[in-house]
């Protein structure tokens, strides 16, 4: 079993995902995602735009490593600074949603918060830089200490910083 210094909960107070649970709760995460989407993206972010419990919604748009289609996926926006950042949570399950594996294959990503869209490059930060963005984290949406307690699996955190433009000088 793996802890994790900066996790202040402990696996033993967190309810466990069910195996045979997992696949029924990633169908419905994906679609309850396109639904959240599409609405969010129709209304230029004035419908579905909180998670419950009012968390702030950001749609990150991305190419499929291998497909090369067009992937969308609602997140809870956390911003730091002018940065993003994304949490590969997925409510502490042992696997990495495919999005996860997008992003590393291919860095570029496009957010949409609050209507606006923006373009950034992503980067997985390392274990020290998520110890110390995890009370940040925390403070932005708390159930992340359950998700991390819950599972073996390191939880990949990115920050999404926008690309540097070149001096024209």
């Amino acid at each position: 079993m793996v802890e994790f210094e900066y996790v202040k909960t402990r696996r033993a107070d967190v309810k466990p995902i069910k195996a045979a649970q997992v696949p029924i709760a990633r169908f419905i995460i994906r679609w309850a995602t396109r639904f959240n989407v599409t609405v969010f993206r129709v209304s230029k972010a004035r419908l579905m735009n909180k998670f419950p419990g009012g968390y702030p919604v950001g749609v990150v748009t991305k190419k499929g490593a291998r497909s090369g289609r067009i992937r969308r996926i609602a997140l809870i926006y956390l911003g730091h600074g002018d940065s993003k950042l994304l949490v590969v949570s997925q409510g502490g399950t042992d696997k990495s949603p495919d999005w996860c594996h997008n992003i590393l294959a291919q860095p570029d990503v496009q957010t949409m918060v609050d209507g606006a869209e923006q373009t950034y490059r992503a980067r997985q930060v390392s274990g020290e830089e998520k110890a110390r963005l995890w009370p940040h984290l925390l403070i932005m949406y708390p159930y992340f200490d359950q998700y991390q307690a819950r599972t073996d699996r390191n939880i990949p955190v990115f920050s999404c910083e926008a690309p540097r433009r070149a001096d024209p000088n």
